[in-house]
């Protein structure tokens, strides 16, 4: 055996060697790998359940087990009722002006407080803007209904105090669109902005040293150097917001309307249909729809991500 050859076995021995790093890092990651298996791969063994007339006449596994096969005919549903088109169309529509205006408005107000020269100023309107990102939508449903409410709510005691009539808001889905959109927006926009934030202050700032030394404007330090730099930030969360295109926040559709279903046209999204679902007991109809918005979602994020790689393969996320 040469010496080369001994050489090599012996560096691969040693790379197959368990050291005590190994086992801090695999006991660091062990919490986070349990929350994984019990909360994330072992449900996924209730797939079966969109492929049967599920039942309940007994424990968990004797109803799975013991519930007919029925095929996709629970999927039959969710593409054949006649409020199909309305919930998908309410859910992609809605998913693609939330991604929008999630990425525009963020940025744009990461960079204007990235510009402010005064860090109390700075730091007072961050937690202004992130505060609404920790209310539940019961505190905000409880809220709309404060300013709503055709009897006692603030807007219609406005409308009367200018001599117009009360408007019956929960029964007006012409509103509601942009109701929610601004919801939307108002709850998580400090969040989006405060990861944009964090990177627009990690930036190092010899760019921006050198780009005033030229002459440079803030426009064009904007644009030339602060946008750039977001770039890979912005396109990895665009990723993953696709991803998630055929989900909606189950709080913002059903706590903020009151399930009214005078706005069942242009509030009725997946997930409350869902919910519906569960409430009438056809737990594999829900199975179904939950199983094709998972599939749906992992074919869009594969998607943009692909889409990414061909346009600029450093952005992508794999």
């Amino acid at each position: 055996m040469s010496m080369a050859t001994e050489r090599r076995n012996k560096r691969k021995r040693s790379q197959f060697r368990w050291r005590k790093q190994d086992t801090e890092l695999t006991l660091l990651a062990l919490p986070t790998t349990i929350w994984y298996l019990l909360f994330c791969f072992l449900p996924m063994f209730g797939i079966i359940i969109a492929f049967k007339n599920f039942r309940i006449s007994g424990g968990f596994l004797s109803n799975v087990f013991n519930s007919p096969w029925v095929g996709f005919k629970n999927f039959e549903f969710l593409f054949t009722s006649n409020d199909a088109w309305i919930i998908i169309r309410n859910t992609i529509g809605y998913n693609i002006i939330f991604i929008v205006l999630g990425i525009v408005l963020p940025v744009l107000f990461a960079i204007m407080i990235g510009l402010l020269h005064n860090r109390k100023a700075s730091k007072i309107y961050q937690t202004m803007m992130f505060l609404p990102y920790f209310l539940s939508w019961v505190v905000v449903s409880a809220v709309g209904w404060a300013f709503l409410s055709f009897d006692k709510g603030i807007l219609n005691q406005m409308l009367a105090s200018a001599g117009s009539d009360p408007v019956n808001w929960y029964m007006e889905p012409a509103y509601w669109p942009y109701f929610l959109i601004l919801l939307n927006i108002w709850k998580g926009l400090g969040y989006g902005m405060v990861i944009y934030l964090a990177t627009i202050t990690s930036l190092d700032s010899t760019y921006y040293e050198a780009a005033v030394i030229d002459g440079a404007s803030i426009w064009q330090q904007t644009r030339y150097i602060t946008l750039p730099m977001l770039k890979l930030v912005i396109v990895m969360l665009f990723i993953l917001a696709v991803g998630r295109i055929f989900y909606t926040d189950f709080g913002l559709f059903y706590q903020v309307t009151r399930d009214s279903n005078s706005l069942f046209n242009v509030s009725t999204t997946i997930d409350v249909m869902v919910y519906k679902q569960l409430k009438s007991a056809t737990l594999g109809m829900a199975a179904s729809a939950a199983f094709v918005q998972s599939v749906l979602g992992c074919a869009t994020i594969l998607a943009a991500n692909w889409i990414v790689r061909k346009m600029d393969p450093d952005s992508a996320m794999m």
